[in-house]
């Protein structure tokens, strides 16, 4: 009997194979009736490759460096040490608490490394349904996220969609947010989802997605709608998140403003564990 991921897959592929040139009929999703109008299947990655092999670089840009706008305390390197395939259909971005090559960071010697890919020059997209299916870290001063930048890049002029941000002193809840001009860093606008029963995200996968349509983002954790923003949210602010396409961020960041340092609780390795990545749009723009 195939397994449930292998039976998972097939069925992806299938639809996959179906929405290509074609409207797609009765998704189990949050979808608009813009969306599904024009939907086709633009990107995909399952991650399938040998244990410890790179991820594809013809879908993703391994970023190198640190973050001193958010006063992160991570190096993100290019190395499979810190992103790799673990050979099971995953990508196991793995943030460790050690400077292996001398890396220098805002503050000094840098204390952690961890990875960071973006699809910026290999894909943007334009209004569609985003999702990632995803196992988070846990601990304090952790911060996984999947989200998206506006091209070109300006911000926060060119715009923000978080499609998933966790901090690790909330172990059961994620946030969904937009950032743009006037409404960027901690005044950005969204809202929070959290698991019943004190349920942690660590403790399993779970599938993070936007629904992008003109005037509109709607964000959903495992097909619960839990937010919506139009240009009405805005108080007056410029809606930038029309007409220009956006590309993909996957990263693992340890402290910063938001989630704070880690300490003495904190175990390392932490890993951000991702199963597939998926765009179904009708507008995109490869390179």
């Amino acid at each position: 009997m195939a397994s449930p991921r292998l039976l998972r897959r097939c069925i992806l592929a299938t639809l996959s194979a179906a929405l290509v040139g074609s409207a797609a009929v009765g998704p189990a999703r949050a979808q608009t009736a813009d969306s599904v109008a024009t939907a086709v299947s633009t990107f995909s990655d399952t991650f399938d490759g040998p244990a410890g092999s790179a991820v594809d670089s013809s879908k993703w840009t391994l970023e190198t460096g640190d973050n001193v706008n958010n006063h992160e305390r991570e190096y993100y390197t290019s190395g499979t040490d810190n992103a790799a395939l673990d050979g099971q259909g995953h990508l196991v971005i793995t943030a460790r608490k050690e400077n292996p090559a001398g890396y220098q960071c805002w503050y000094g010697s840098c204390q952690y490394t961890s990875a960071r890919l973006n699809t910026a020059g290999k894909f943007n997209a334009q209004y569609g349904h985003v999702e990632a299916r995803m196992k988070i870290p846990r601990g304090q001063g952790m911060w996984p996220a999947f989200w998206m930048l506006g091209t070109p890049v300006n911000w926060p002029d060119s715009g923000e969609i978080d499609v998933m941000e966790n901090v690790g002193f909330e172990p059961s809840t994620v946030h969904g947010t937009i950032h743009g001009p006037g409404y960027s860093g901690s005044g950005g606008i969204g809202a929070a989802y959290s698991l019943p029963n004190g349920q942690a995200f660590a403790d399993d996968f779970h599938t993070f997605a936007v629904d992008w349509a003109p005037g509109s983002i709607t964000w959903s954790v495992d097909g619960n709608v839990y937010e919506r923003r139009t240009p009405a949210d805005l108080g007056g602010k410029t809606w930038v998140f029309d007409n220009k396409p956006f590309f993909l961020i996957l990263n693992l960041a340890v402290g910063g403003y938001w989630p704070g340092d880690p300490d003495n609780s904190t175990q390392f390795p932490q890993q951000l564990v991702v199963d597939s990545v998926s765009v179904t749009t009708g507008n995109s723009a490869v390179g």
